[in-house]
This record gives C-alpha cells, sequence and structure tokens, in this order.
C-alpha cells in the first residue's frame, strides 16, 4: 500500500490509521502473509517481519469492549487488558480476527493471566521475559527466548528466518523509530509546531509499512519547513491552529506549561488524559511512556556478527515498570526533562497497574527532590467520570507552576511579589 494523491496532509492520512491499518492487514493476508498480534513493545516486530509476517498491535483502548471482559476477568483490573479481552469475547477486533498467532509476552501478571484464556481458542507463543535489570543471565535467558520465537515463527510459517532477512527488518525499523524521533525532537523548540496530541496520532497499530514511513517524512517536511519560515508562529498543522491550552488559559493569554508525560501508554482511543492536559493550559512536549519516547529511543545495531542477539539487548533495556529494579527509567525521566526543558512532570497510572502504581513513589521523589520540578499523579481507567476532577488537578499544578515561576523572575529582577 502506498500513500493515496488524495493524503497530502500527514494528520489526515494518520486519522484514517486504523482504516489504513485494516487495508495493509487484508492485502497481505490475501497475498498470503501471516498476521501477528503483539500487546507489547517487547515484543521484537524484526522477528515478524523477517518471517513474512505483519505485526500488529492488539492493545485495546475502548471502554465499551469492558462490561464483556468483565464476565471472565476481575472488575479491579487494568482497564488495556480488559478492553483488548472484551475485543476478543465480542469479536469486534479484525486485525485479532485476522491474526494467525498471538505472542504473549509475560510482563505483567494481569496480562500474563489474560493470555492463559485467550490462548484457549486462539495459537499463542509464550514470550518470556525476565525480570531483572542489567542482569547477564536475564539477558542470556532473553537471547535464547527470541532463539525460540524465531524457531516458532519458522515452524509456523514454514519460512527460514535467515541473518540477512533479520538485517533487512532491522533496517526497515530503524527508519520508522528514526523518523519518529525526528518528529518527537520537533518538541523541543520554545514554540513546536505540533501539539502533543497531534504527535501522538502519528503512530500506527501495524509497525514497518512503507505509506506510514512516506508520511513521516511529509509531516517532518511541513513541521521543519514551517519552523524555518515562522520560527515563533504559533502551532499549527496544515494550516489549522492547533488547540495548545485552549479554554481558560487560552483566554487569559497564558502560555501554555511543558509538560513531560510518563507512566502507562495511551493506546488508540484511550487519549482522554492527554487530551484534558492540552486543553486546560499544558503542552506534553515529551512522553516517556510505551507510545510515545521509550521504545524508538535506541536503534538496532544492524552490522553485529548476530542480528538476533542485537535484538535481544535492544529489546531487553526497555526501561519497563515490570522490571525489577528499575533504575534506567529514572536515568531516561532525567534525561528527557532536560532536553525537552519541562517544567512539571504528569504521570498517568491506569487503574489496578501494579508495578506503575508502585514505582510512582520513587518517580515523584525524583521529580521533586532532584529534577525540582512539580509532580501530578493522574489515576484513571478508561470512563470519562473523573474527566472534571482531572481537569481540576491539572489546571491547579499548571497554576503552581507559573505562580512559581513568577516568583523566580521577580526574585531574578529584585522585584518582590505579595
Amino acid at each position: 500500500m502506498s500513500c493515496s494523491r488524495e493524503t497530502s496532509d500527514p494528520q489526515a492520512w494518520f486519522g484514517r490509521m486504523v482504516q489504513n491499518c485494516l487495508d495493509y492487514a487484508q492485502a497481505g493476508k490475501a497475498a498470503g502473509r501471516p498476521v501477528v498480534g503483539i500487546l507489547c513493545e517487547y515484543a521484537p516486530r524484526e522477528l515478524i517481519l523477517a518471517a513474512g509476517g505483519i505485526p500488529v498491535c492488539l492493545c485495546g483502548g475502548d471502554a465499551d469492549l469492558i462490561p464483556a471482559a468483565e464476565a471472565h476477568l476481575p472488575a479491579n483490573l487494568c482497564p488495556l487488558i480488559k478492553s483488548t479481552y472484551g475485543y476478543h469475547l465480542r469479536k469486534q477486533n479484525p486485525l485479532l480476527e485476522m491474526a494467525d498467532l498471538v505472542v504473549a509476552e509475560t510482563t505483567c501478571d494481569g496480562k500474563k493471566k489474560m493470555f492463559e484464556l485467550l490462548a484457549e481458542t486462539r495459537p499463542t507463543h509464550l514470550l518470556e521475559l525476565p525480570q531483572k535489570e542489567n542482569d547477564d543471565d536475564a539477558l542470556e535467558h532473553w537471547t535464547r527466548e527470541l532463539r525460540l520465537f524465531k524457531a516458532a515463527l519458522e515452524s509456523r510459517f514454514q519460512v527460514a528466518i535467515t541473518d540477512d532477512r533479520i538485517r533487512s527488518a532491522i533496517a526497515v525499523m530503524n527508519r520508522e523509530r528514526a523518523l519518529r524521533r525526528a518528529l518527537a525532537e520537533l518538541m523541543k523548540v520554545e514554540q513546536p509546531p505540533l501539539t502533543g496530541r497531534q504527535l501522538l496520532g502519528f503512530k500506527s497499530l501495524i509497525s514497518g509499512i512503507p505509506a506510514d514511513h512516506e508520511q513521516y517524512e511529509a509531516a517532518l517536511q511541513l513541521f521543519v519547513g514551517r519552523l524555518a519560515r515562522e520560527p515563533h508562529a504559533a502551532s499549527c498543522l496544515g494550516g489549522q491552529r492547533a488547540e495548545v491550552g485552549s479554554g481558560e488559559s487560552e483566554a487569559r493569554g497564558l502560555r501554555p506549561v511543558r509538560v513531560l508525560l510518563t507512566g502507562v501508554p495511551l493506546v488508540h482511543g484511550a487519549e482522554r488524559v492527554m487530551d484534558i492536559i492540552e486543553t486546560h493550559g499544558g503542552l506534553v512536549v515529551c512522553q516517556e511512556n510505551c507510545t510515545g519516547l521509550k521504545p524508538i529511543l535506541e536503534d538496532v545495531d544492524i552490522k553485529a556478527p548476530d542480528p538476533l542477539r542485537a535484538l535481544a539487548e535492544k529489546y531487553y533495556r526497555l526501561p519497563c515498570s515490570v522490571k525489577t529494579r528499575n533504575g534506567a527509567r529514572q536515568t531516561l525521566l532525567r534525561r528527557l526533562a532536560g532536553e525537552y526543558r519541562a517544567e512539571c512532570v504528569i504521570e498517568l497510572i491506569w487503574q489496578a497497574c501494579h508495578t506503575y502504581a508502585i514505582e510512582s513513589f520513587q518517580i515523584r521523589r525524583l521529580a521533586e527532590e532532584e529534577l525540582d520540578l512539580p509532580y501530578l499523579r493522574i489515576e484513571t481507567d478508561y470512563s470519562p467520570s473523573d474527566s472534571a476532577r482531572i481537569a481540576v488537578r491539572v489546571e491547579a499544578l499548571f497554576e503552581m507552576v507559573r505562580s512559581r515561576d513568577a516568583k523566580q523572575a521577580a526574585a531574578s529582577s529584585g522585584r518582590c511579589l505579595p
């Protein structure tokens, strides 16, 4: 599938992302390509691509599918897991229905047990993730797991996954990561040419689609060109003004507060908190989470003697909260807070996501005591019932940031504020 001539606007292209992915998967299936479903960034897309497969993200973001899942799953479970399983029960995700295999990554306990139920009726492959950070034995175990995954793909799909095929897939994914990184880095400037919500929209359920790569390049050309022509312009896309910090803050002429967003991923359909942040005075300049920078900051060494080992090293280093101890996440947050000049940290946690919920104690301490940044923890689910309460808390955080900035400015100028 290549870019349609009608789709000259990258935002319009990714606005049709779900349909684009359906078209791509259906065309691939018709051509004999297998569809492989994944739920986690630890599943290496490169091996699936090297097997001739189509790697599809199955993470559910629809609140309407949760009640069906609660017939089998506990109510006090992560909404992402319940929504995904609800799609399975209702058979309402055509990409899942097309899947020839589902990769069951052993990350959090909720996903592991949900995969057991999923496996009763769908072919699955268990990919066991070691939990220890920076441990040679754990890395060796993970490398063996990827070799077993490679063998399983070869056996199921009757294909030989050679080193050359792996390197070719690495090149595809390195390009995708580089393009997405370049878009994210535009948020470092004082007045970014897009909003965090628009940046979040530049994602796909399927990795490695050539037309997506073309549109990433078109978006970069558009935004970089705009910065060159109007370095101090307000955020726009395709001539349309971006909704940054709209509402009361905009009416009062207040600049948006630069936000570093961390925590759980904002999968397709579950972007509500991002919308609240950016319509109540904030601009998410950095998304550390799995739908943001975390999985795309590091490429795979395409020249490594053993490309599968290189894959293992890249994916093993992802700093997820399921790792113990997860010091790499704090190291990454220190780096990103400086590079993106964050003025506060907002951590989003899905209800019953125990690993992120417990780790939030360390993240708050890092933000407030070490980085000297105001911190806000938002724990919610997919329901909009608490949106008004979240908005009030977000606005209070931004008022704190602006008040502190005003006091610091006054102190530096020798003035006094009441």
